[in-house]
C-alpha cells in the first residue's frame, strides 16, 4: 500500500493574496522588460538585421509561449504530478539535453550552452535546472515519507542531482547555472526540514567546491579584474571594458536617469547590453530609483513566493513552490550583482527582463508550477483526494 506525502498538520495561511501580488509582479516585470529590450536593443538591432524592434518582437513571441506553458502548468497539470513517475520523464528529458548539447551544442561567447533545434536556438540548462528541483523535492519527499532509507537516499541524490549538475559545470562551464541548482537545493532542505548541521555541511562543501572551480581555472580567476577593470593590462580596454561601461551607465543615471530612450552605453559601447547587462540600462535610462524599483519588485516576488509555500497543503508542494521561488530571485541578485560590480560576470540573465527566449520561458514555466501550488492550497480535502486520483503512486 502507497504511503501517503506529508500534509501540513495546521490550516496553512490563506494564499489568494500573495497569488495575486506574484501575478501582478511577474507581469509587471515582464512589461518593464519589453520597453528596456527595445530601448537598449534597437541600436544593435538596426546595425545587425536593419529593424529596431527585431529583439523585441522574438521576445513577444517567446512571451506567448512561456505564458501557455505557464497555464498548462497552472491549471492543467496538478503539481502532484511530479511526486510521482513523472518527474522521471522530466528529469530523462533533462539528461538528454546535456548530452546532446555537450556532443552537438553551438559555441559562442567561449561556451557550448546552445542547442540548434532546427530553426530554434535552446538553452537547456535553463529547462534543467527546473527538471533538478522537482527531482530534489520528490527525493527528500519519499525521505520525509519514510519511502527510502538514508542510504538509499544519498545514492539517488548523488546519481540523480548531483551527477547531472556536475556534468552541466563541466561539459558548459557554467558555474552560474551551477550556483542557482545549488541554491534551489539548499532551498529544497531548509524547506524540508533539514538538520542545521546538514545544512551547514552542505554548504560548506558547496564554498568549498566554488572556490576551486574560480582559482582553479584561471578563466573564472581572471574574472576578478572587476574589483579593479581599470587594471586589466590594456587600460580597461580588454577583460574590464564591459563591467566599466556599465559603471558608466549608472553614473550617467544619476538618481532620476537620462530618461526612457536616452542611454548612450546602448549605442553599441556597452557588451550585450538587452541581455546580461540590461539592469545597467535601466540604471542609465531610469535612473537609481528605477533601479530600485526593479530590485524591490523582486522582493516582493520572494515574499509571494514564500507565502505560497507557507500556504501549500503539504511539504513537496512547499518545497517546489519555496526552491522555485528562491532559485528565480537568486539568479535576479546574480544578474543585478554583477552588473554593479559586487559579484564576476556570469551571463545569467535577468529574469522577465533581459532579451532570451530560453529564460523567459523558464521563468514563466517556474512561476506555473508555483501557482499551481497556490492552486491547490485554497481546495478542502475532498478536492485533493479527487486530484489525488490523477496521479500515479509508487507502491511500496
Amino acid at each position: 500500500m502507497a504511503r501517503e506525502r506529508t500534509s501540513r498538520p495546521v490550516p496553512a495561511p490563506d494564499a489568494n493574496g500573495p497569488r495575486l501580488v506574484l501575478l501582478l509582479v511577474v507581469l509587471g516585470l515582464t512589461l518593464l522588460g519589453f520597453v528596456m529590450i527595445y530601448s537598449a536593443s534597437s541600436i544593435s538591432a538596426i546595425t545587425e538585421e536593419g529593424n529596431q524592434v527585431s529583439y523585441l518582437t522574438d521576445q513577444l513571441v517567446f512571451a506567448v509561449i512561456g505564458v501557455v506553458a505557464a497555464f498548462v502548468l497552472w491549471k492543467v497539470i496538478p503539481y502532484h504530478i511530479w511526486a510521482g513517475p513523472a518527474v522521471w520523464v522530466i528529469w530523462g528529458i533533462a539528461v538528454v539535453l546535456l548530452l546532446l548539447t555537450a556532443l552537438l551544442g553551438l559555441t559562442a561567447l567561449g561556451a557550448q550552452r546552445w542547442l540548434l533545434l532546427g530553426p530554434i536556438s535552446l538553452q537547456p540548462s535553463e529547462f534543467v535546472k527546473i527538471a533538478l528541483i522537482l527531482m530534489a523535492a520528490r527525493l527528500f519527499s519519499d525521505l520525509r515519507a519514510g519511502m527510502v532509507d538514508m542510504q538509499t537516499f544519498i545514492v539517488q541524490v548523488i546519481v540523480l542531482v548531483i551527477a547531472p549538475t556536475g556534468f552541466l559545470f563541466i561539459t558548459q562551464s557554467d558555474l552560474g547555472t551551477t550556483a542557482i541548482i545549488a541554491v534551489g537545493v539548499l532551498a529544497v532542505m531548509w524547506l524540508g526540514e533539514v538538520p542545521l548541521r546538514t545544512m551547514l555541511i552542505t554548504i560548506a562543501a558547496l564554498v568549498a567546491f566554488a572556490a576551486i572551480a574560480v582559482f582553479g581555472s584561471s578563466y573564472r580567476g581572471d574574472r576578478f579584474l572587476y574589483l579593479n577593470p581599470w587594471n586589466d593590462g590594456q587600460g580597461g580596454q580588454g577583460a574590464g571594458y564591459q563591467i566599466i561601461h556599465s559603471y558608466y551607465a549608472f553614473a550617467e543615471g544619476g538618481i532620476f536617469g537620462s530618461g526612457l530612450g536616452n542611454s548612450r552605453e546602448k549605442y553599441l559601447y556597452l557588451p550585450e547590453s538587452e541581455t546580461d547587462f540590461i539592469f545597467a540600462i535601466i540604471g542609465e535610462e531610469l535612473g537609481l530609483i528605477g533601479a530600485l524599483v526593479v530590485i524591490a519588485a523582486f522582493l516582493v516576488l520572494l515574499w509571494a513566493g514564500l507565502r505560497i509555500a507557507r500556504a501549500a497543503s503539504d511539504d513537496f508542494g512547499a518545497m517546489i513552490a519555496g526552491a522555485l521561488t528562491i532559485m528565480l530571485v537568486f539568479q535576479a541578485f546574480l544578474n543585478i550583482g554583477c552588473a554593479i560590480g559586487v559579484f564576476p560576470t556570469t551571463g545569467k540573465p535577468l529574469p522577465f527582463i533581459s532579451s532570451g527566449g530560453s529564460s523567459l520561458i523558464a521563468s514563466f514555466m517556474m512561476v506555473g508550477i508555483i501557482m499551481a501550488v497556490s492552486e491547490d492550497s485554497g481546495k478542502d480535502v475532498f478536492e485533493r483526494r479527487r486530484e489525488d486520483l490523477r496521479v500515479v503512486r509508487r507502491a511500496d
